[in-house]
């Protein structure tokens, strides 16, 4: 009963949160830094994407659109100033396309010193599969995202051995709605899109708060695996923003009483926190909550079983494919 109060306190807490004490402004210098956001072409990825211009990164955003990525390119050329600015074709539903989009980008030679796990999907059709037939949100949201990390690592440890700092940073974008979450966080018996009972079970909520509570999962493996070797692995919940991804939800948030944040600068501001502050750099592992604040998770995501579980699920996933 306690953990239960304590854990709609911490949720409220998200979902009403003060002003933040970071603001963009406080953003460092980012010269020389290559930056890849997931997403990063609309919503909270794209505001990301701005700020991180404006303080002079090289920025890869990666999405399956390449006639919105080249809008928001010349969107965001023109707002910075800064035309270091690159397309990289990923579909998060498509395991194929995953690897081919990562192997891009290890062929670029180019470092990488912020991976932003932003793209997510909320609230599709329920019998919708991905292209090796996993639930879609599931499948989009963590097992895409995942196996990109994991394809990606090379260059993120061999970008820390030469960064001045010897860290890069890894954000994983999860929600305030990974605290309701089924039991143990994820029904695995919904997650496979051959399974004929997954339909009696899982809902649009359990979908998608099913898969946010594995991102931080994953995040917490992936920071108890690699932060030794420089990479700052964290995510986050960004807040309740108006985005395309939770379009059809907005209404019944502002029915309940719950406020809606607008996407720049609020939506991006613990993501940027995460992602480039020095007060973060050494804070592997945690989860921060909105705006720009060190949180606390469901207590369940630092089950080192449950991320181990969570890991070898996607390492099998990616068998598929190899």
């Amino acid at each position: 009963m306690f953990q239960a109060l304590m854990n709609i306190w911490y949720q409220f807490g998200e979902y009403y949160p003060p002003k933040s004490k970071f603001s963009v402004d406080d953003v460092p210098d980012l010269t020389g830094k290559v930056a890849l956001v997931t997403g990063g072409y609309s919503g909270i990825g794209k505001v990301v994407a701005k700020y991180l211009l404006l303080h002079n990164a090289t920025v890869y955003i990666a999405g399956r659109s390449q006639n919105k990525a080249g809008e928001a390119i010349e969107e965001l050329k023109q707002i910075t100033q800064n035309d270091k600015i690159r397309f990289l074709p990923l579909d998060l539903g498509d395991l194929i396309s995953v690897k081919e989009a990562a192997e891009q980008f290890l062929q670029s030679g180019d470092r990488l010193d912020m991976l932003y796990n932003n793209a997510g999907v909320a609230f599709l059709p329920l019998h919708q599969l991905t292209k090796q037939g996993y639930d879609i949100t599931f499948g989009t949201n963590v097992i895409g995202p995942a196996y990109f990390t994991i394809l990606l690592i090379p260059a993120l440890i061999s970008s820390a051995k030469t960064a001045k700092d010897g860290k890069v940073r890894l954000i994983n974008v999860s929600s305030a709605g990974h605290w309701i979450a089924p039991k143990g966080g994820v029904d695995w018996t919904t997650v496979v899109g051959s399974n004929p009972e997954r339909l009696n079970t899982l809902t649009l909520v359990s979908a998608y708060t099913q898969s946010k509570w594995a991102n931080i999962v994953f995040s917490n493996e992936l920071a108890r695996r690699y932060g030794n070797q420089g990479i700052v692995c964290t995510s986050l919940s960004p807040g309740i923003i108006r985005t395309e991804l939770t379009r059809h939800e907005q209404g019944k948030s502002r029915s309940a009483g719950l406020p809606n944040f607008d996407a720049d600068p609020e939506g991006a501001l613990t993501a940027l926190y995460a992602g480039t502050s020095p007060e973060t750099l050494d804070m592997g592992g945690r989860y921060f909550r909105p705006f720009a604040r060190v949180g606390v998770a469901r207590k369940d995501t630092n089950d080192e079983e449950l991320c181990r579980k969570m890991w070898e699920f996607v390492e099998q996933a990616a068998k598929q494919i190899a």
